[in-house]
């Protein structure tokens, strides 16, 4: 784990609303955007999360200082912390900082290789309104991931950096960009031979061998390279800075003039090398960037054209109104009034007119903006390019995915893919499975820890698909038993390469199987067995009678025994009537016979 403050160089362009949007944009991608929280505000939302914190930043006047703290806490690849556990990691980390109480929104992040968290920080308290900076935060943070390293049982990384200033930032660039830096150039082609010189006289020699120059600059030495670039000795190593080197060979001593001399080799500033070759593909990225500036330039003439041709057109319409007013308008007063209404016109045309082109400007150097090597290539490779994902795959970066694997040897059968999520700058293609991602480097496929068993399935059909039916799977114990879940489920026509997964598989289908039951198939003519006859219907398959009809038809050896009658059942006697029934009745009975007795009473008066 690796826990990296990213300072803002300039304290103008430090936005804290505009690193929530980005840390909380999910870039139309399933599985980038994870789990958000916000922690120590009253709002619910992070727009008025946004709000709130710019509330309290602007309650401090006096701090000068970028008030906004980006933190990025980093895991190794294939390391899938659960939510808790993030949750934790974040709470100690911003607490072993002092920023415990203060404001801050958190997101996690699942669109590279390595699991990682964005954490934005208001430095200003929330009630005391000062603002708070870290002390050496770098060992603070270095300790911090020792300790939550040991505490949840995760892979160990070396918090000591071996390079600083200058040499990380290259080191950096090398790793992000994938261009090959001049610290990295010098190191990796002459760095012992410039030791090794025992004079001025030779080590300014072997500078012009290597197309270097060195010379003196303030209180120290510098080298440039033939195209300006430039680095200081002592970045390179200790023992080259102009101290060092006078202690060794005596007071300094400037180079002679330039020769002509043709130097062996010189820095040319190109992609890092890698396991093949990028020539051909480099160069179709130096066209494209030169084509995108000349594109670029292009359309931004063609801008300002319509907007000189927008601007001359409402100063004629102002100047038409204003010859209109001077002919047809009698009276001092009414003209000045009508002056100043046209004069106010105009200008808030033009103030539209500008705000249009500032917009466009700004649309036209979004869309045409050049792009870093690396960039370049993960754009190729969404595109479909095979060449561009063989060269991000063949960086020094693309480690190999690790944790929860899946493999497949033997004969691939193409089929239908999964919609493709994203592509990280490692060439590891991330597949859209269900609720859960599956992670291809061109060897192995990776499925985190949280993966559902669609999950799990899809993964296993793609490595078919695109490796082999003959599957190897490696990881925890839980997740091997899930992938032998998943294969009998789905019925998946593939063989385990681990001897005791593919017994268990096999058990378990066999298992499934018994469990199933069995459908006869339909057809069109009866077996041979039921043809030319009759069956009833007891000897069907889909119903079973006990009975006579089912008994195999014997020569009798003795006298029937004779069926017993059949008893009859008489019916349940029916339950005694309720309390309300009885006087019910009762009643219903005096009813009758009150209706009985006038009935006979009007048959004697007819008489």
């Amino acid at each position: 784990m690796i826990a990296k403050h990213v300072p803002m160089r300039s304290v103008g362009k430090s936005d804290y609303a505009g690193l929530v949007r980005y840390i909380t944009d999910a870039q139309s991608k399933d599985h980038r955007l994870g789990h958000v929280q916000v922690t120590n505000c009253d709002a619910y939302s992070v727009r008025d999360t946004i709000t709130e914190v710019l509330a309290t930043q602007y309650a401090n006047t006096r701090a000068e200082s970028d008030k906004t703290y980006h933190l990025i806490v980093s895991f190794r690849a294939g390391e899938q912390p659960s939510a808790d556990t993030l949750k934790a990691i974040e709470e100690r980390i911003c607490a072993g900082l002092g920023y415990g109480e203060h404001q801050r929104v958190s997101a996690v992040h699942n669109d590279t290789d390595n699991l990682h968290v964005h954490i934005a920080i208001n430095k200003i308290h929330p009630t005391r309104h000062t603002i708070h900076e870290p002390y050496y935060p770098h060992r603070t943070l270095a300790e911090l991931c020792e300790v939550l390293e040991r505490d949840y049982n995760l892979e160990r990384d070396n918090h000591i950096p071996n390079q600083r200033g200058a040499a990380a930032r290259a080191a950096d660039m090398e790793r992000h960009a994938g261009v090959e830096s001049l610290v990295g150039w010098i190191k990796r082609e002459c760095l012992e031979e410039i030791r090794g010189a025992t004079s001025w006289a030779e080590l300014h020699q072997v500078m012009r061998d290597n197309g270097l120059e060195l010379r003196a600059r303030g209180n120290g030495l510098v080298i440039e390279a033939g195209d300006g670039t430039t680095v200081k000795a002592s970045t390179l190593a200790r023992d080259l800075s102009k101290p060092a080197l006078e202690k060794r060979l005596g007071g300094f001593e400037a180079a002679p003039e330039r020769q002509d001399a043709q130097a062996k080799r010189s820095y040319q500033k190109g992609p890092v090398r890698l396991r093949i070759d990028t020539t051909e593909l480099y160069a179709r990225y130096k066209d494209a960037q030169k084509g995108l500036t000349a594109a670029r330039a292009e359309a931004l003439a063609k801008a300002k054209r319509r907007k000189d041709r927008a601007i001359e057109d409402a100063k004629k319409k102002a100047a038409a109104k204003r010859t209109a007013i001077k002919l047809l308008t009698d009276g001092r007063l009414t003209k000045k009034l009508l002056y100043a209404q046209v004069s106010a016109s105009l200008g808030a045309d033009l103030d539209a007119i500008r705000k249009h082109y500032d917009q466009e400007r700004a649309k036209h150097y979004q869309g045409f903006q050049r792009q870093p090597w690396a960039d370049w290539l993960k754009q190729q490779a969404t595109q479909g390019n095979a060449e561009a994902l063989a060269a991000l795959r063949a960086r020094d970066a693309a480690q190999g995915l690790k944790g929860n694997t899946i493999e497949g040897q033997g004969r691939p059968r193409p089929g239908h893919a999964p919609v493709v999520d994203n592509i990280t700058k490692q060439g590891t293609i991330i597949y859209r499975a269900g609720s859960s991602a599956v992670r291809d480097d061109g060897e192995r496929l990776a499925v985190s820890n949280q993966a559902d068993r669609a999950g799990i399935v899809a993964a296993l059909r793609l490595a078919v698909e695109r490796y082999g039916e003959r599957i190897t799977v490696s990881g925890s114990v839980e997740f091997k038993a899930a992938a032998i879940r998943a294969a009998v489920d789905a019925q998946l026509p593939i063989t385990f390469a681990d001897p005791v997964m593919e017994s268990r598989r096999q058990a378990e289908a066999t298992k499934a199987q018994a469990k199933r039951r069995p459908v006869p198939p339909v057809g069109q003519q009866p077996p041979p067995q039921r043809r030319h006859g009759l069956r009833t219907i007891g000897q069907l398959d889909g119903l079973h009678i006990e009975g006579e009809a089912q008994r195999p038809a014997q020569a009798p050896t003795q006298a029937p025994t004779p069926t017993p009658p059949a008893t009859v059942q008489k019916p349940a006697p029916r339950p005694a009537p309720s309390e309300l029934e009885q006087r019910q009745a009762k009643l219903r009975a005096e009813l009758e016979a009150k209706k009985a007795k006038r009935q006979e009473k009007g048959k004697g008066r007819g008489r």
